[in-house]
């Protein structure tokens, strides 16, 4: 391919050799660009269809449908002096751990990083490419379906960009957080990325992502996370989304209406024919198990009821001192901590992140201060002012 504004061209690469020249000519680099292009709407797991890196003057699209022996990218992949730069890491890391068995690592994740500079919170990559390089990104193949093949030269650019500007952005970013002496703050969140817990959930905590369980009866709650369990085992197993099998709102109305034979399968609205022939059973047998069993304690929900009038009040003075902390160092206070942890704040809930690490030393410690009667705000000038007492 053509090189287009001064970028790289880029190099499909698709056969064992080109790509083992290609990893050796990357050898001892600082650092890379990293992406990943994948489908997994009909599939539990995320098939893998592209591999992207880049680095100043160089970019490739590996296609790891066309190799079978990945090993010297992944060497590259997991080689610990090497930083592997993405944006919205999170997919990418899961699509990796799940063909390799291991997420890659050390990590930079640019929308973690660009807040601290003053940009929204889950600002998109093209976005933030937009307002740091004022370049605007072909979005023409967002529907692509990356399995089919050949790719035509207009996917690959489209694929290599999400790279080749990543590698542009990574110098900047670094060297501003470096300049404001923020670049240690984000190390806690970078290596959390790194935790392979994060991309494969026990399937035993399924039903802790299932909303409206705390509405259920003890006797409908021990179904409900029986399915959620079985559910999460079958949709593993065959490979196939989780709401195939029947979606969260289905999975209540069976708790709830626990029927005990597979004919009656047919009075639950959204199950559908095909998962009461192949599953009817095995469903019914979840609902038999668990109906005579206690169910697992809920989360303890410290925000499950609204704020008082009295509590809006005071959510409303420590968003105020949040602000203050915001602009005294040029962040957003949405990034500190959401109004739902000022109020479990407010009721005494203290294992947040607000309080916790850069977070906690820049707003968390102001707030406790105001909260224990440390420090007041008042109106002076037109604006809040902050005023602290002597002990």
């Amino acid at each position: 391919m053509g090189e287009q504004a001064g970028n790289p061209a880029v190099e499909l690469i698709d056969t064992p050799d080109a790509l083992k020249r290609f990893c050796a000519s990357l050898r001892g680099a600082e650092w890379l660009a990293l992406d990943t292009e994948f489908i997994r709407e009909t599939t539990y797991y995320p098939q893998l269809c592209l591999i992207q890196v880049a680095v100043p003057g160089q970019a490739a699209c590996i296609d790891p449908m066309r190799i079978d022996d990945l090993s010297a990218l992944e060497a590259m992949l997991y080689d610990r002096a090497t930083i592997k730069v993405m944006h919205s890491c999170s997919q990418d890391m899961e699509v990796m751990m799940n063909r390799f068995g291991r997420v890659p690592g050390p990590v930079f994740d640019t929308q973690l990083a660009a807040p601290l500079l003053g940009h929204p919170e889950q600002l998109g990559y093209a976005k933030l490419v937009k307002a740091l390089l004022d370049v605007d990104l072909d979005k023409s193949q967002t529907r692509t379906d990356w399995s089919q093949r050949p790719l035509e030269p207009a996917q690959l650019r489209y694929a290599a960009d999400d790279v080749i500007y990543l590698a542009q952005l990574y110098p900047l970013l670094r060297e501003r957080l470096e300049q404001r002496g923020r670049l240690e703050w984000l190390e806690p969140e970078f290596s959390a990325l790194e935790d392979p817990a994060r991309y494969q959930p026990a399937p035993e905590d399924a039903w802790r992502r299932v909303k409206g369980l705390d509405r259920l009866r003890p006797a409908a709650l021990a179904v409900a996370q029986a399915l959620a369990v079985w559910r999460e085992h079958r949709a593993r197993a065959d490979n196939v989304p989780r709401g195939w099998l029947f979606k969260d709102d289905v999975l209540l109305d069976l708790a709830r209406l626990a029927p005990r034979d597979t004919g009656r399968l047919e009075k639950i609205r959204g199950l559908s024919a095909r998962t009461r022939g192949r599953y009817g059973r095995a469903i019914v047998e979840q609902i038999r198990e668990a109906g005579g069993r206690e169910p697992q304690p809920l989360p303890a929900r410290v925000l499950r009821d609204k704020a008082s009038h009295l509590e809006e009040a005071a959510l409303d003075l420590l968003q105020a001192r949040l602000r203050l902390v915001g602009d005294s160092c040029g962040l957003n206070p949405a990034l500190l901590g959401s109004r739902r942890q000022l109020l479990a704040l407010l009721r005494g809930e203290r294992e947040l992140p607000l309080l916790q690490g850069w977070r906690g030393r820049l707003a968390g410690a102001a707030l406790i201060a105001l909260l224990e009667g440390r420090e007041a705000l008042y109106i002076g000038g037109g604006a809040a002012r902050l005023r602290r007492f002597e002990d």
